[in-house]
C-alpha cells in the first residue's frame, strides 16, 4: 500500500478542505503521483480533489462498505507515491449503530488504512488552550497514529509563539502555521461547497492554496510522516447495471460516486454522457438512462423547457429502464416547485411532486430493502446509500420502490418510487449490502 495521511479536524469549518486541496496540488507540483480519497459519503469533494492533483478521488466509508468493496477502492492507489485522504466532519464523528465495518468516522478510516492523522486546528480565539484540544484528540483513540497539527487562522507571530508553547508541552508536532486570511474560503451553498464545475476559476484558486501551504507548512515533514498498512488482494468494484449506460452529466446532474463509475468502466460498460440542461437526448441505443443527483432546483426552468430531452426520456422509458437519484429522481417526477413557489413541469415519468418553497433538511445514511427491482438489483436486495437534500415531498402517488431506514434502523418516509420501467430514490447508491 502506498504511504498516506488523513487530513482531519475537530469539526467542520476549520479549513481542512483548503489544506487538502493545497496539499494535493503542492505534492503533485513536486512530481509525486498523489492518490486522493474522501472518508465518508460526500459526493462533492472528490471532484475538487481530482482538479487539484489530476487523479480520480474515491470515497472510503466504514458504515456503508463491506471488506471487499473497501479493498477494491483502496486498490485504486496502485502506482501512487502517496495517498492523501480528507476526513468528514470531526475526526471521531460517526453514527450510533455499527455498519458493515464501523460507525463511519474518519478515525476508523485512518486506523484501517494505517494513515497518520494531520489535525487542522482553528486556533482563533485561543493560544495554549489549543494544545488541550490536540492532546484530547490524540488520546481519545490511543491506537490511532498522529502525524501532528496544522495551526490555522493564526493572528500574529505572538499568537503563533504562544500556541506553539502549548503544543510543545503536549508533545504534538506542529507541521505548519497558516496565517489568518479571508480569501481562502471556497464558495458554498446549502449542500456545502458548490460543484467543482461551477467554480469561476478553480485552478487558480487551488494554485493559490498550494502556494500558501508551501510558504507556511513543512512539506518534507508531511511527506516523511506518511505511512500505510499492507492490504490483501483487492476485490472487484461494483458491476454495471447495464452494458450501455446513458448518464446525465452537467451542472444539474453530477453526484455519482466515483467507485461506481470506475467499476462500470472496468467491467466494460459504455458510459454515454449527455446534458439535460443543453436539451440533449440520451443515446437511443442505451440500455439504461441514469439521472444522478445534483441541483435541479437551480435549473428547473431550463429542465422544464428541455423538450427534446424529455421526449427522448419518455420514449426510452416505454421499453427500457430509467433510474434517478435525488435530483435525478425529482427530474423524473411530475413537477418541481422552486424556492420562490414557481411550479416547473418535469418529465412526468413518475408522479412525484417536490418543493423547495417548503424546505426540510434530510441527511444521513440509508439502508434500503427493495420492494421492486431497480437497475442492477432484484426485488429483495438490500442497498446502502446516503441522502442529503432540502426538498419536501408534496405528492408521491406511485408504488414505493423500497423500505428505507436510517443508519440506526429507524424507518424514513422517502421510500423512492417505481412505475413501469422507471424508478427513483432520494438516496445516492453506494453499494449493495453484500459488498
Amino acid at each position: 500500500m502506498s504511504p498516506g495521511l488523513l487530513i482531519s479536524a475537530p469539526s467542520s469549518g476549520t479549513g481542512k478542505t483548503t489544506v487538502m486541496l493545497g496539499l494535493l496540488r503542492a505534492l503533485a507540483d513536486d512530481g509525486l503521483n498523489v492518490q486522493p480519497f474522501k472518508s465518508g459519503p460526500d459526493y462533492i469533494d472528490p471532484a475538487f480533489h481530482k482538479a487539484a492533483c489530476g487523479r480520480d478521488s474515491f470515497n472510503l466509508d466504514g458504515w456503508a462498505m463491506g471488506k471487499g468493496l473497501w479493498q477494491a477502492i483502496a486498490g485504486q492507489a496502485a502506482g501512487a507515491d502517496i495517498c492523501v485522504a480528507e476526513g468528514s466532519m470531526g475526526l471521531y464523528d460517526g453514527v450510533a449503530t455499527r455498519g458493515q465495518q464501523g460507525f463511519g468516522s474518519s478515525a476508523e478510516t485512518a486506523l484501517a488504512m494505517g494513515w497518520p492523522v494531520v489535525l487542522v486546528l482553528d486556533v482563533g480565539g485561543q493560544a495554549q488552550s489549543a494544545a488541550a484540544t490536540a492532546l484530547g484528540f490524540r488520546q481519545y483513540m490511543p491506537d490511532l497514529p498522529f502525524a501532528g497539527v496544522i495551526l490555522n487562522r493564526c493572528a500574529s507571530p505572538r499568537h503563533e509563539r504562544l500556541t506553539r508553547l502549548g503544543m510543545d508541552r503536549a508533545g504534538m508536532p506542529v507541521l505548519g502555521v497558516l496565517p489568518r486570511r479571508g480569501d481562502l474560503t471556497l464558495p458554498e451553498r446549502h449542500l456545502g461547497l458548490i460543484q467543482a464545475v461551477e467554480h469561476p476559476d478553480l485552478d487558480a484558486a487551488i494554485a493559490g492554496y498550494a502556494a500558501f501551504l508551501r510558504e507556511n507548512v513543512d512539506l518534507n515533514a508531511i511527506k516523511s510522516a506518511a505511512r500505510g498498512a499492507p492490504l490483501p488482494a483487492p476485490a472487484a468494484l461494483p458491476r454495471p447495471p447495464a452494458q450501455r449506460i446513458a448518464i446525465a452529466r452537467d451542472a444539474g446532474f453530477s453526484f455519482t460516486y466515483p467507485h461506481l463509475l470506475e467499476g462500470w468502466h472496468a467491467a466494460g460498460a459504455q458510459i454515454l454522457p449527455f446534458s439535460p440542461l443543453a436539451d440533449e437526448a440520451p443515446d437511443p441505443d442505451a440500455d439504461l438512462v441514469w439521472l444522478p443527483g445534483g441541483y435541479p432546483e437551480l435549473h428547473a426552468g431550463k429542465l422544464a423547457a428541455a423538450t427534446r430531452f424529455r421526449a427522448a426520456l419518455r420514449k426510452h422509458a416505454e421499453s427500457k429502464p430509467v433510474h434517478g437519484e435525488c435530483g435525478g429522481y425529482m427530474a423524473l417526477g411530475q413537477a418541481l416547485i422552486d424556492k420562490d413557489g414557481t411550479r416547473h413541469e418535469m418529465a412526468g415519468l413518475l408522479g412525484l411532486v417536490t418543493s423547495y418553497e417548503k424546505r426540510k433538511f434530510h441527511l444521513g445514511y440509508r439502508r434500503a430493502t427493495l420492494s421492486a427491482p431497480m437497475p442492477g438489483f432484484d426485488a429483495g436486495a438490500t442497498l446502502r446509500g446516503h441522502e442529503f437534500h432540502y426538498s419536501t415531498i408534496l405528492d408521491q402517488p406511485d408504488a414505493p420502490l423500497a423500505q428505507v431506514a436510517d443508519a440506526d434502523g429507524n424507518p424514513v418516509p422517502e421510500t423512492g418510487s417505481t412505475r413501469g420501467h422507471v424508478s427513483g430514490t432520494f438516496f445516492h447508491l453506494i453499494t449493495g449490502d453484500e459488498t
